[in-house]
């Protein structure tokens, strides 16, 4: 009998078709959304001449929308026994709320459109990661979440990389951006947000879920404790992650230009796909617990960087190095969350995790643009101080992940592996 262990390649190989098929769907919408997003912070500053306080405000309210639809839509998916069409249906909206970037002229339109957008978001998600969860074995759950990311994360690089063409053509190497070129990269980033619906429309299959004997309902204590001591934590972190927005500025104001500022989402998001696999993978093995806490605690080292750095190619160096933290947590938090609720709640467990991180997005990116610039006649701490206080609670956080014994059979058995 061949007891030869399988390699990591024909890991890869061997994932479901639909782990395929969701990730060239996340792939395509990534090259669209990040050749807008990673540049709409300043669209808004330099062109519209918006303040951190309101870019805060409308990342914050934009990312509690979309999650209060992630909470709905998970335990929608749980309640019809369906995940591929309400993920389609996500993707579809946030394809078709796109064009309306290139109008927009006011924050107020730009808030309608980017809140628009988080709500495709919101339908989408739960019941996509919930698919992913539903097609593979747990034993191979985290390669499963990591090799999503990782393509999500290709995608963010190959748009970035478009947007970087579209901004080195139409302005050279300027240090704010101008109307015209961020106009010219939304009509490109529409042709993969459809790419992105059609991939995900044909190639993805339903896939058969367990269902309870009565349809759950949506509330955190039929989760079970563990899944509520384990979101306390993770909220505790979230609290201090303010929008990436706040980064994109920070390169700003240390002197980067906007080539240099695209540059460097590149090659965070190189180490971000590189590293997203592998860490996926590492967490089958040694557990979800300790690859988050790594993490984490990169994060808190990263964050006490930003809030230091003095010139912006120190900016573009810590940015590189925090790809490495959204490679070990990110993907790996996800299929922890799998792990800790029984599979019939998987929907309503994803849209709940995504709905309490989204709602706890809105004070922490309004804390961090408060924190920077102050409101009404108090100007603020300066520009460090959201770094100080992200780098504090993923620190704490990760302290108190230290601590905590989760009793999830996947958590527990490959840890002793």
């Amino acid at each position: 009998m061949d007891n030869k262990p399988v390699s990591f390649k024909d890991k890869l190989r061997g994932l479901p078709r639909n782990v395929w098929a969701v990730s060239l769907t996340s792939f395509f919408m990534d090259i669209s959304s990040e050749m807008v997003i990673n540049i709409l912070p300043l669209f808004l500053s330099n062109v519209l001449g918006v303040k951190t306080n309101i870019i805060g405000l409308i990342e914050g309210i934009a990312e509690a929308t979309s999650s209060l639809l992630k909470m709905f839509s998970g335990w929608l998916s749980d309640r019809l026994g369906t995940r591929k069409w309400l993920a389609v249906a996500g993707y579809g909206i946030s394809a078709l709320a796109k064009p309306f970037f290139y109008i927009a002229d006011t924050w107020g339109l730009v808030a309608g459109v980017r809140w628009a957008d988080r709500v495709g978001k919101g339908v989408r998600t739960a019941p996509r990661d919930a698919l992913v969860a539903d097609s593979i074995d747990e034993k191979q759950r985290g390669l499963a979440f990591g090799f999503h990311r990782a393509a999500d994360t290709a995608g963010a690089v190959l748009g970035l990389m478009i947007a970087l063409l579209v901004v080195w053509l139409a302005q050279q190497n300027t240090g704010v951006l101008t109307r015209a070129t961020f106009q010219t990269v939304v009509l490109v980033s529409l042709i993969p947000a459809v790419l992105a619906v059609i991939a995900l429309a044909v190639g993805t299959q339903e896939v058969a879920v367990t269902r309870t004997q009565s349809p759950p309902r949506i509330m955190f204590r039929g989760l079970g404790k563990r899944f509520l001591v384990f979101m306390l934590i993770v909220g505790l972190f979230d609290i201090g992650n303010s929008s990436d927005a706040f980064l994109v500025l920070r390169a700003q104001e240390r002197g980067l230009s906007v080539i240099g500022i695209l540059g460097m989402l590149i090659t965070f998001n190189l180490v971000y796909t590189l590293v997203s696999t592998p860490a996926g993978a590492i967490s089958d093995k040694i557990g979800r617990r300790r690859v988050i806490i790594g993490g984490w605690l990169v994060y808190a080292a990263i964050y006490l960087g930003f809030a230091v750095a003095g010139t912006g190619w120190h900016v573009w160096v810590l940015y590189a190095i925090y790809g490495i933290y959204y490679g070990l947590a990110f993907g790996t938090t996800k299929a922890m969350v799998a792990d800790l609720v029984p599979e019939a709640l998987r929907g309503t467990a994803y849209g709940t995790y995504n709905a309490i991180l989204g709602v706890l997005d809105f004070p922490a990116s309004l804390i961090a643009g408060v924190l920077w610039q102050g409101v009404g006649r108090w100007g603020g701490f300066g520009p460090a101080s959201p770094f100080f206080f992200g780098a504090a609670t993923a620190l704490t956080a990760a302290v108190l992940m230290m601590l905590w014994q989760p009793t999830a059979v996947n958590e527990t058995t490959n840890a002793s592996h």
